[in-house]
């Protein structure tokens, strides 16, 4: 049978135990390991592998011993309570072994936990768990994760109480990074809110949260859009010897100010766009960027981002002219649009 995201973590944190199986699988491998640990966890308690109630083999293994599964779950072992059988990367080949596993399975006897990468609705292994009236099958998609999973991971990391604007900031970083980045993310939070009696604010999300690749760039679009000319030079000068090229600068200021053109452009004003964009801003960035926004008019953001396409052709040109001059004079022409009221 098919599990539900809604049920899933009932599932994960309580396993039924008249279930035989779990099947779970999905093309991001942290997500499903993630959740194969959870239940794992869930089933054999903190000693289970110490007590030896957790037996682990890979799925290939199955190919050359298909009675491997069943005896495992069959054993007693010397400690009592619950036990798991981990079928890792399983596919296919682990079919037959797993389907005889699931018929001769009988209350008392192991959780059977199967995990493999993306299944086609054709795959055999698919089937057999879906086709099973007592086993469940857990997809994982790639989807950022919502509101009530995000609260599940912080309640784990002991952070219960989190403000409004600090949730609406998490749930925009979820979609911006990968689900195993996000979750060392909330791990640095609590250690970092350990014994600190103050909520959670959205500074402290934009300080501990991955820092981007693009730092550099971005000190220098905030310079061009809040009209300081006289920070542009010197920044050009730092990120030039860092290697960055003047052309990457323009495709990040065109980048930025296409964004700022969604929030001048947007109906109800620049707070009502910034909802809307994809991916979503937080933190500071996102105070940022609508103060930003306010400062510019239609008709200079489009005249900005005219501007700023011909730069790029340009400097993508077999011109001879200094590709770092050319992109200068761009820049300091756009801080001028800035400053202009």
């Amino acid at each position: 049978m098919k599990l539900s995201p809604r049920d899933a973590a009932g599932f994960l944190n309580r396993p039924d135990p008249r279930c035989p199986g779990l099947l779970i699988y999905g093309a991001d491998a942290m997500r499903v390991a993630e959740r194969r640990a959870r239940v794992i966890a869930s089933q054999v308690g903190p000693q289970g592998e110490s007590e030896m109630r957790l037996t682990r083999m890979p799925g290939a293994d199955l190919r050359k011993d298909a009675a491997a599964a069943l005896d495992a779950v069959k054993a007693q072992g010397f400690f009592p309570g619950p036990r798991a059988v981990l079928i890792d990367e399983a596919t296919d080949a682990a079919t037959e072994a797993l389907k005889a596993a699931l018929q001769d399975w009988a209350e008392g006897d192991a959780l059977i936990v199967a995990t493999a990468g993306q299944l086609t609705p054709g795959s055999k292994l698919r089937k057999l768990f879906e086709g099973d009236r007592r086993a469940y099958v857990l997809a994982v998609y790639d989807d950022p994760p919502g509101r009530d999973e995000i609260e599940a991971m912080l309640r784990a990391e002991g952070l219960d109480a989190v403000p409004p604007d600090a949730m609406r900031d998490l749930m925009a970083l979820a979609q911006t990074i990968e689900p195993g980045d996000f979750r060392q993310t909330l791990t640095r939070i609590a250690l970092y809110k350990l014994d600190d009696p103050l909520p959670l604010t959205p500074a402290e999300i934009a300080l501990l949260a991955p820092q981007s690749t693009e730092a550099g760039i971005d000190d220098i679009l905030n310079a061009l859009a809040e009209g300081r000319m006289a920070e542009l030079s010197p920044l050009l000068a730092r990120l030039a010897a860092q290697g960055v090229q003047p052309v990457a600068v323009v495709i990040g200021a065109a980048r930025h100010f296409r964004t700022l053109h969604a929030l001048v452009s947007a109906p109800g004003g620049p707070a009502q766009g910034i909802q809307a964009l994809r991916p979503p801003v937080f933190g500071p960035r996102r105070d940022r960027l609508l103060k930003q926004a306010q400062n510019w008019t239609l008709p200079r953001v489009e005249e900005a981002l005219r501007d700023l396409t011909a730069t790029d052709l340009a400097l993508r040109s077999s011109t001879r002219a200094p590709t770092r001059a050319l992109a200068e004079r761009a820049l300091i022409r756009l801080a001028r649009l800035a400053g202009r009221r």
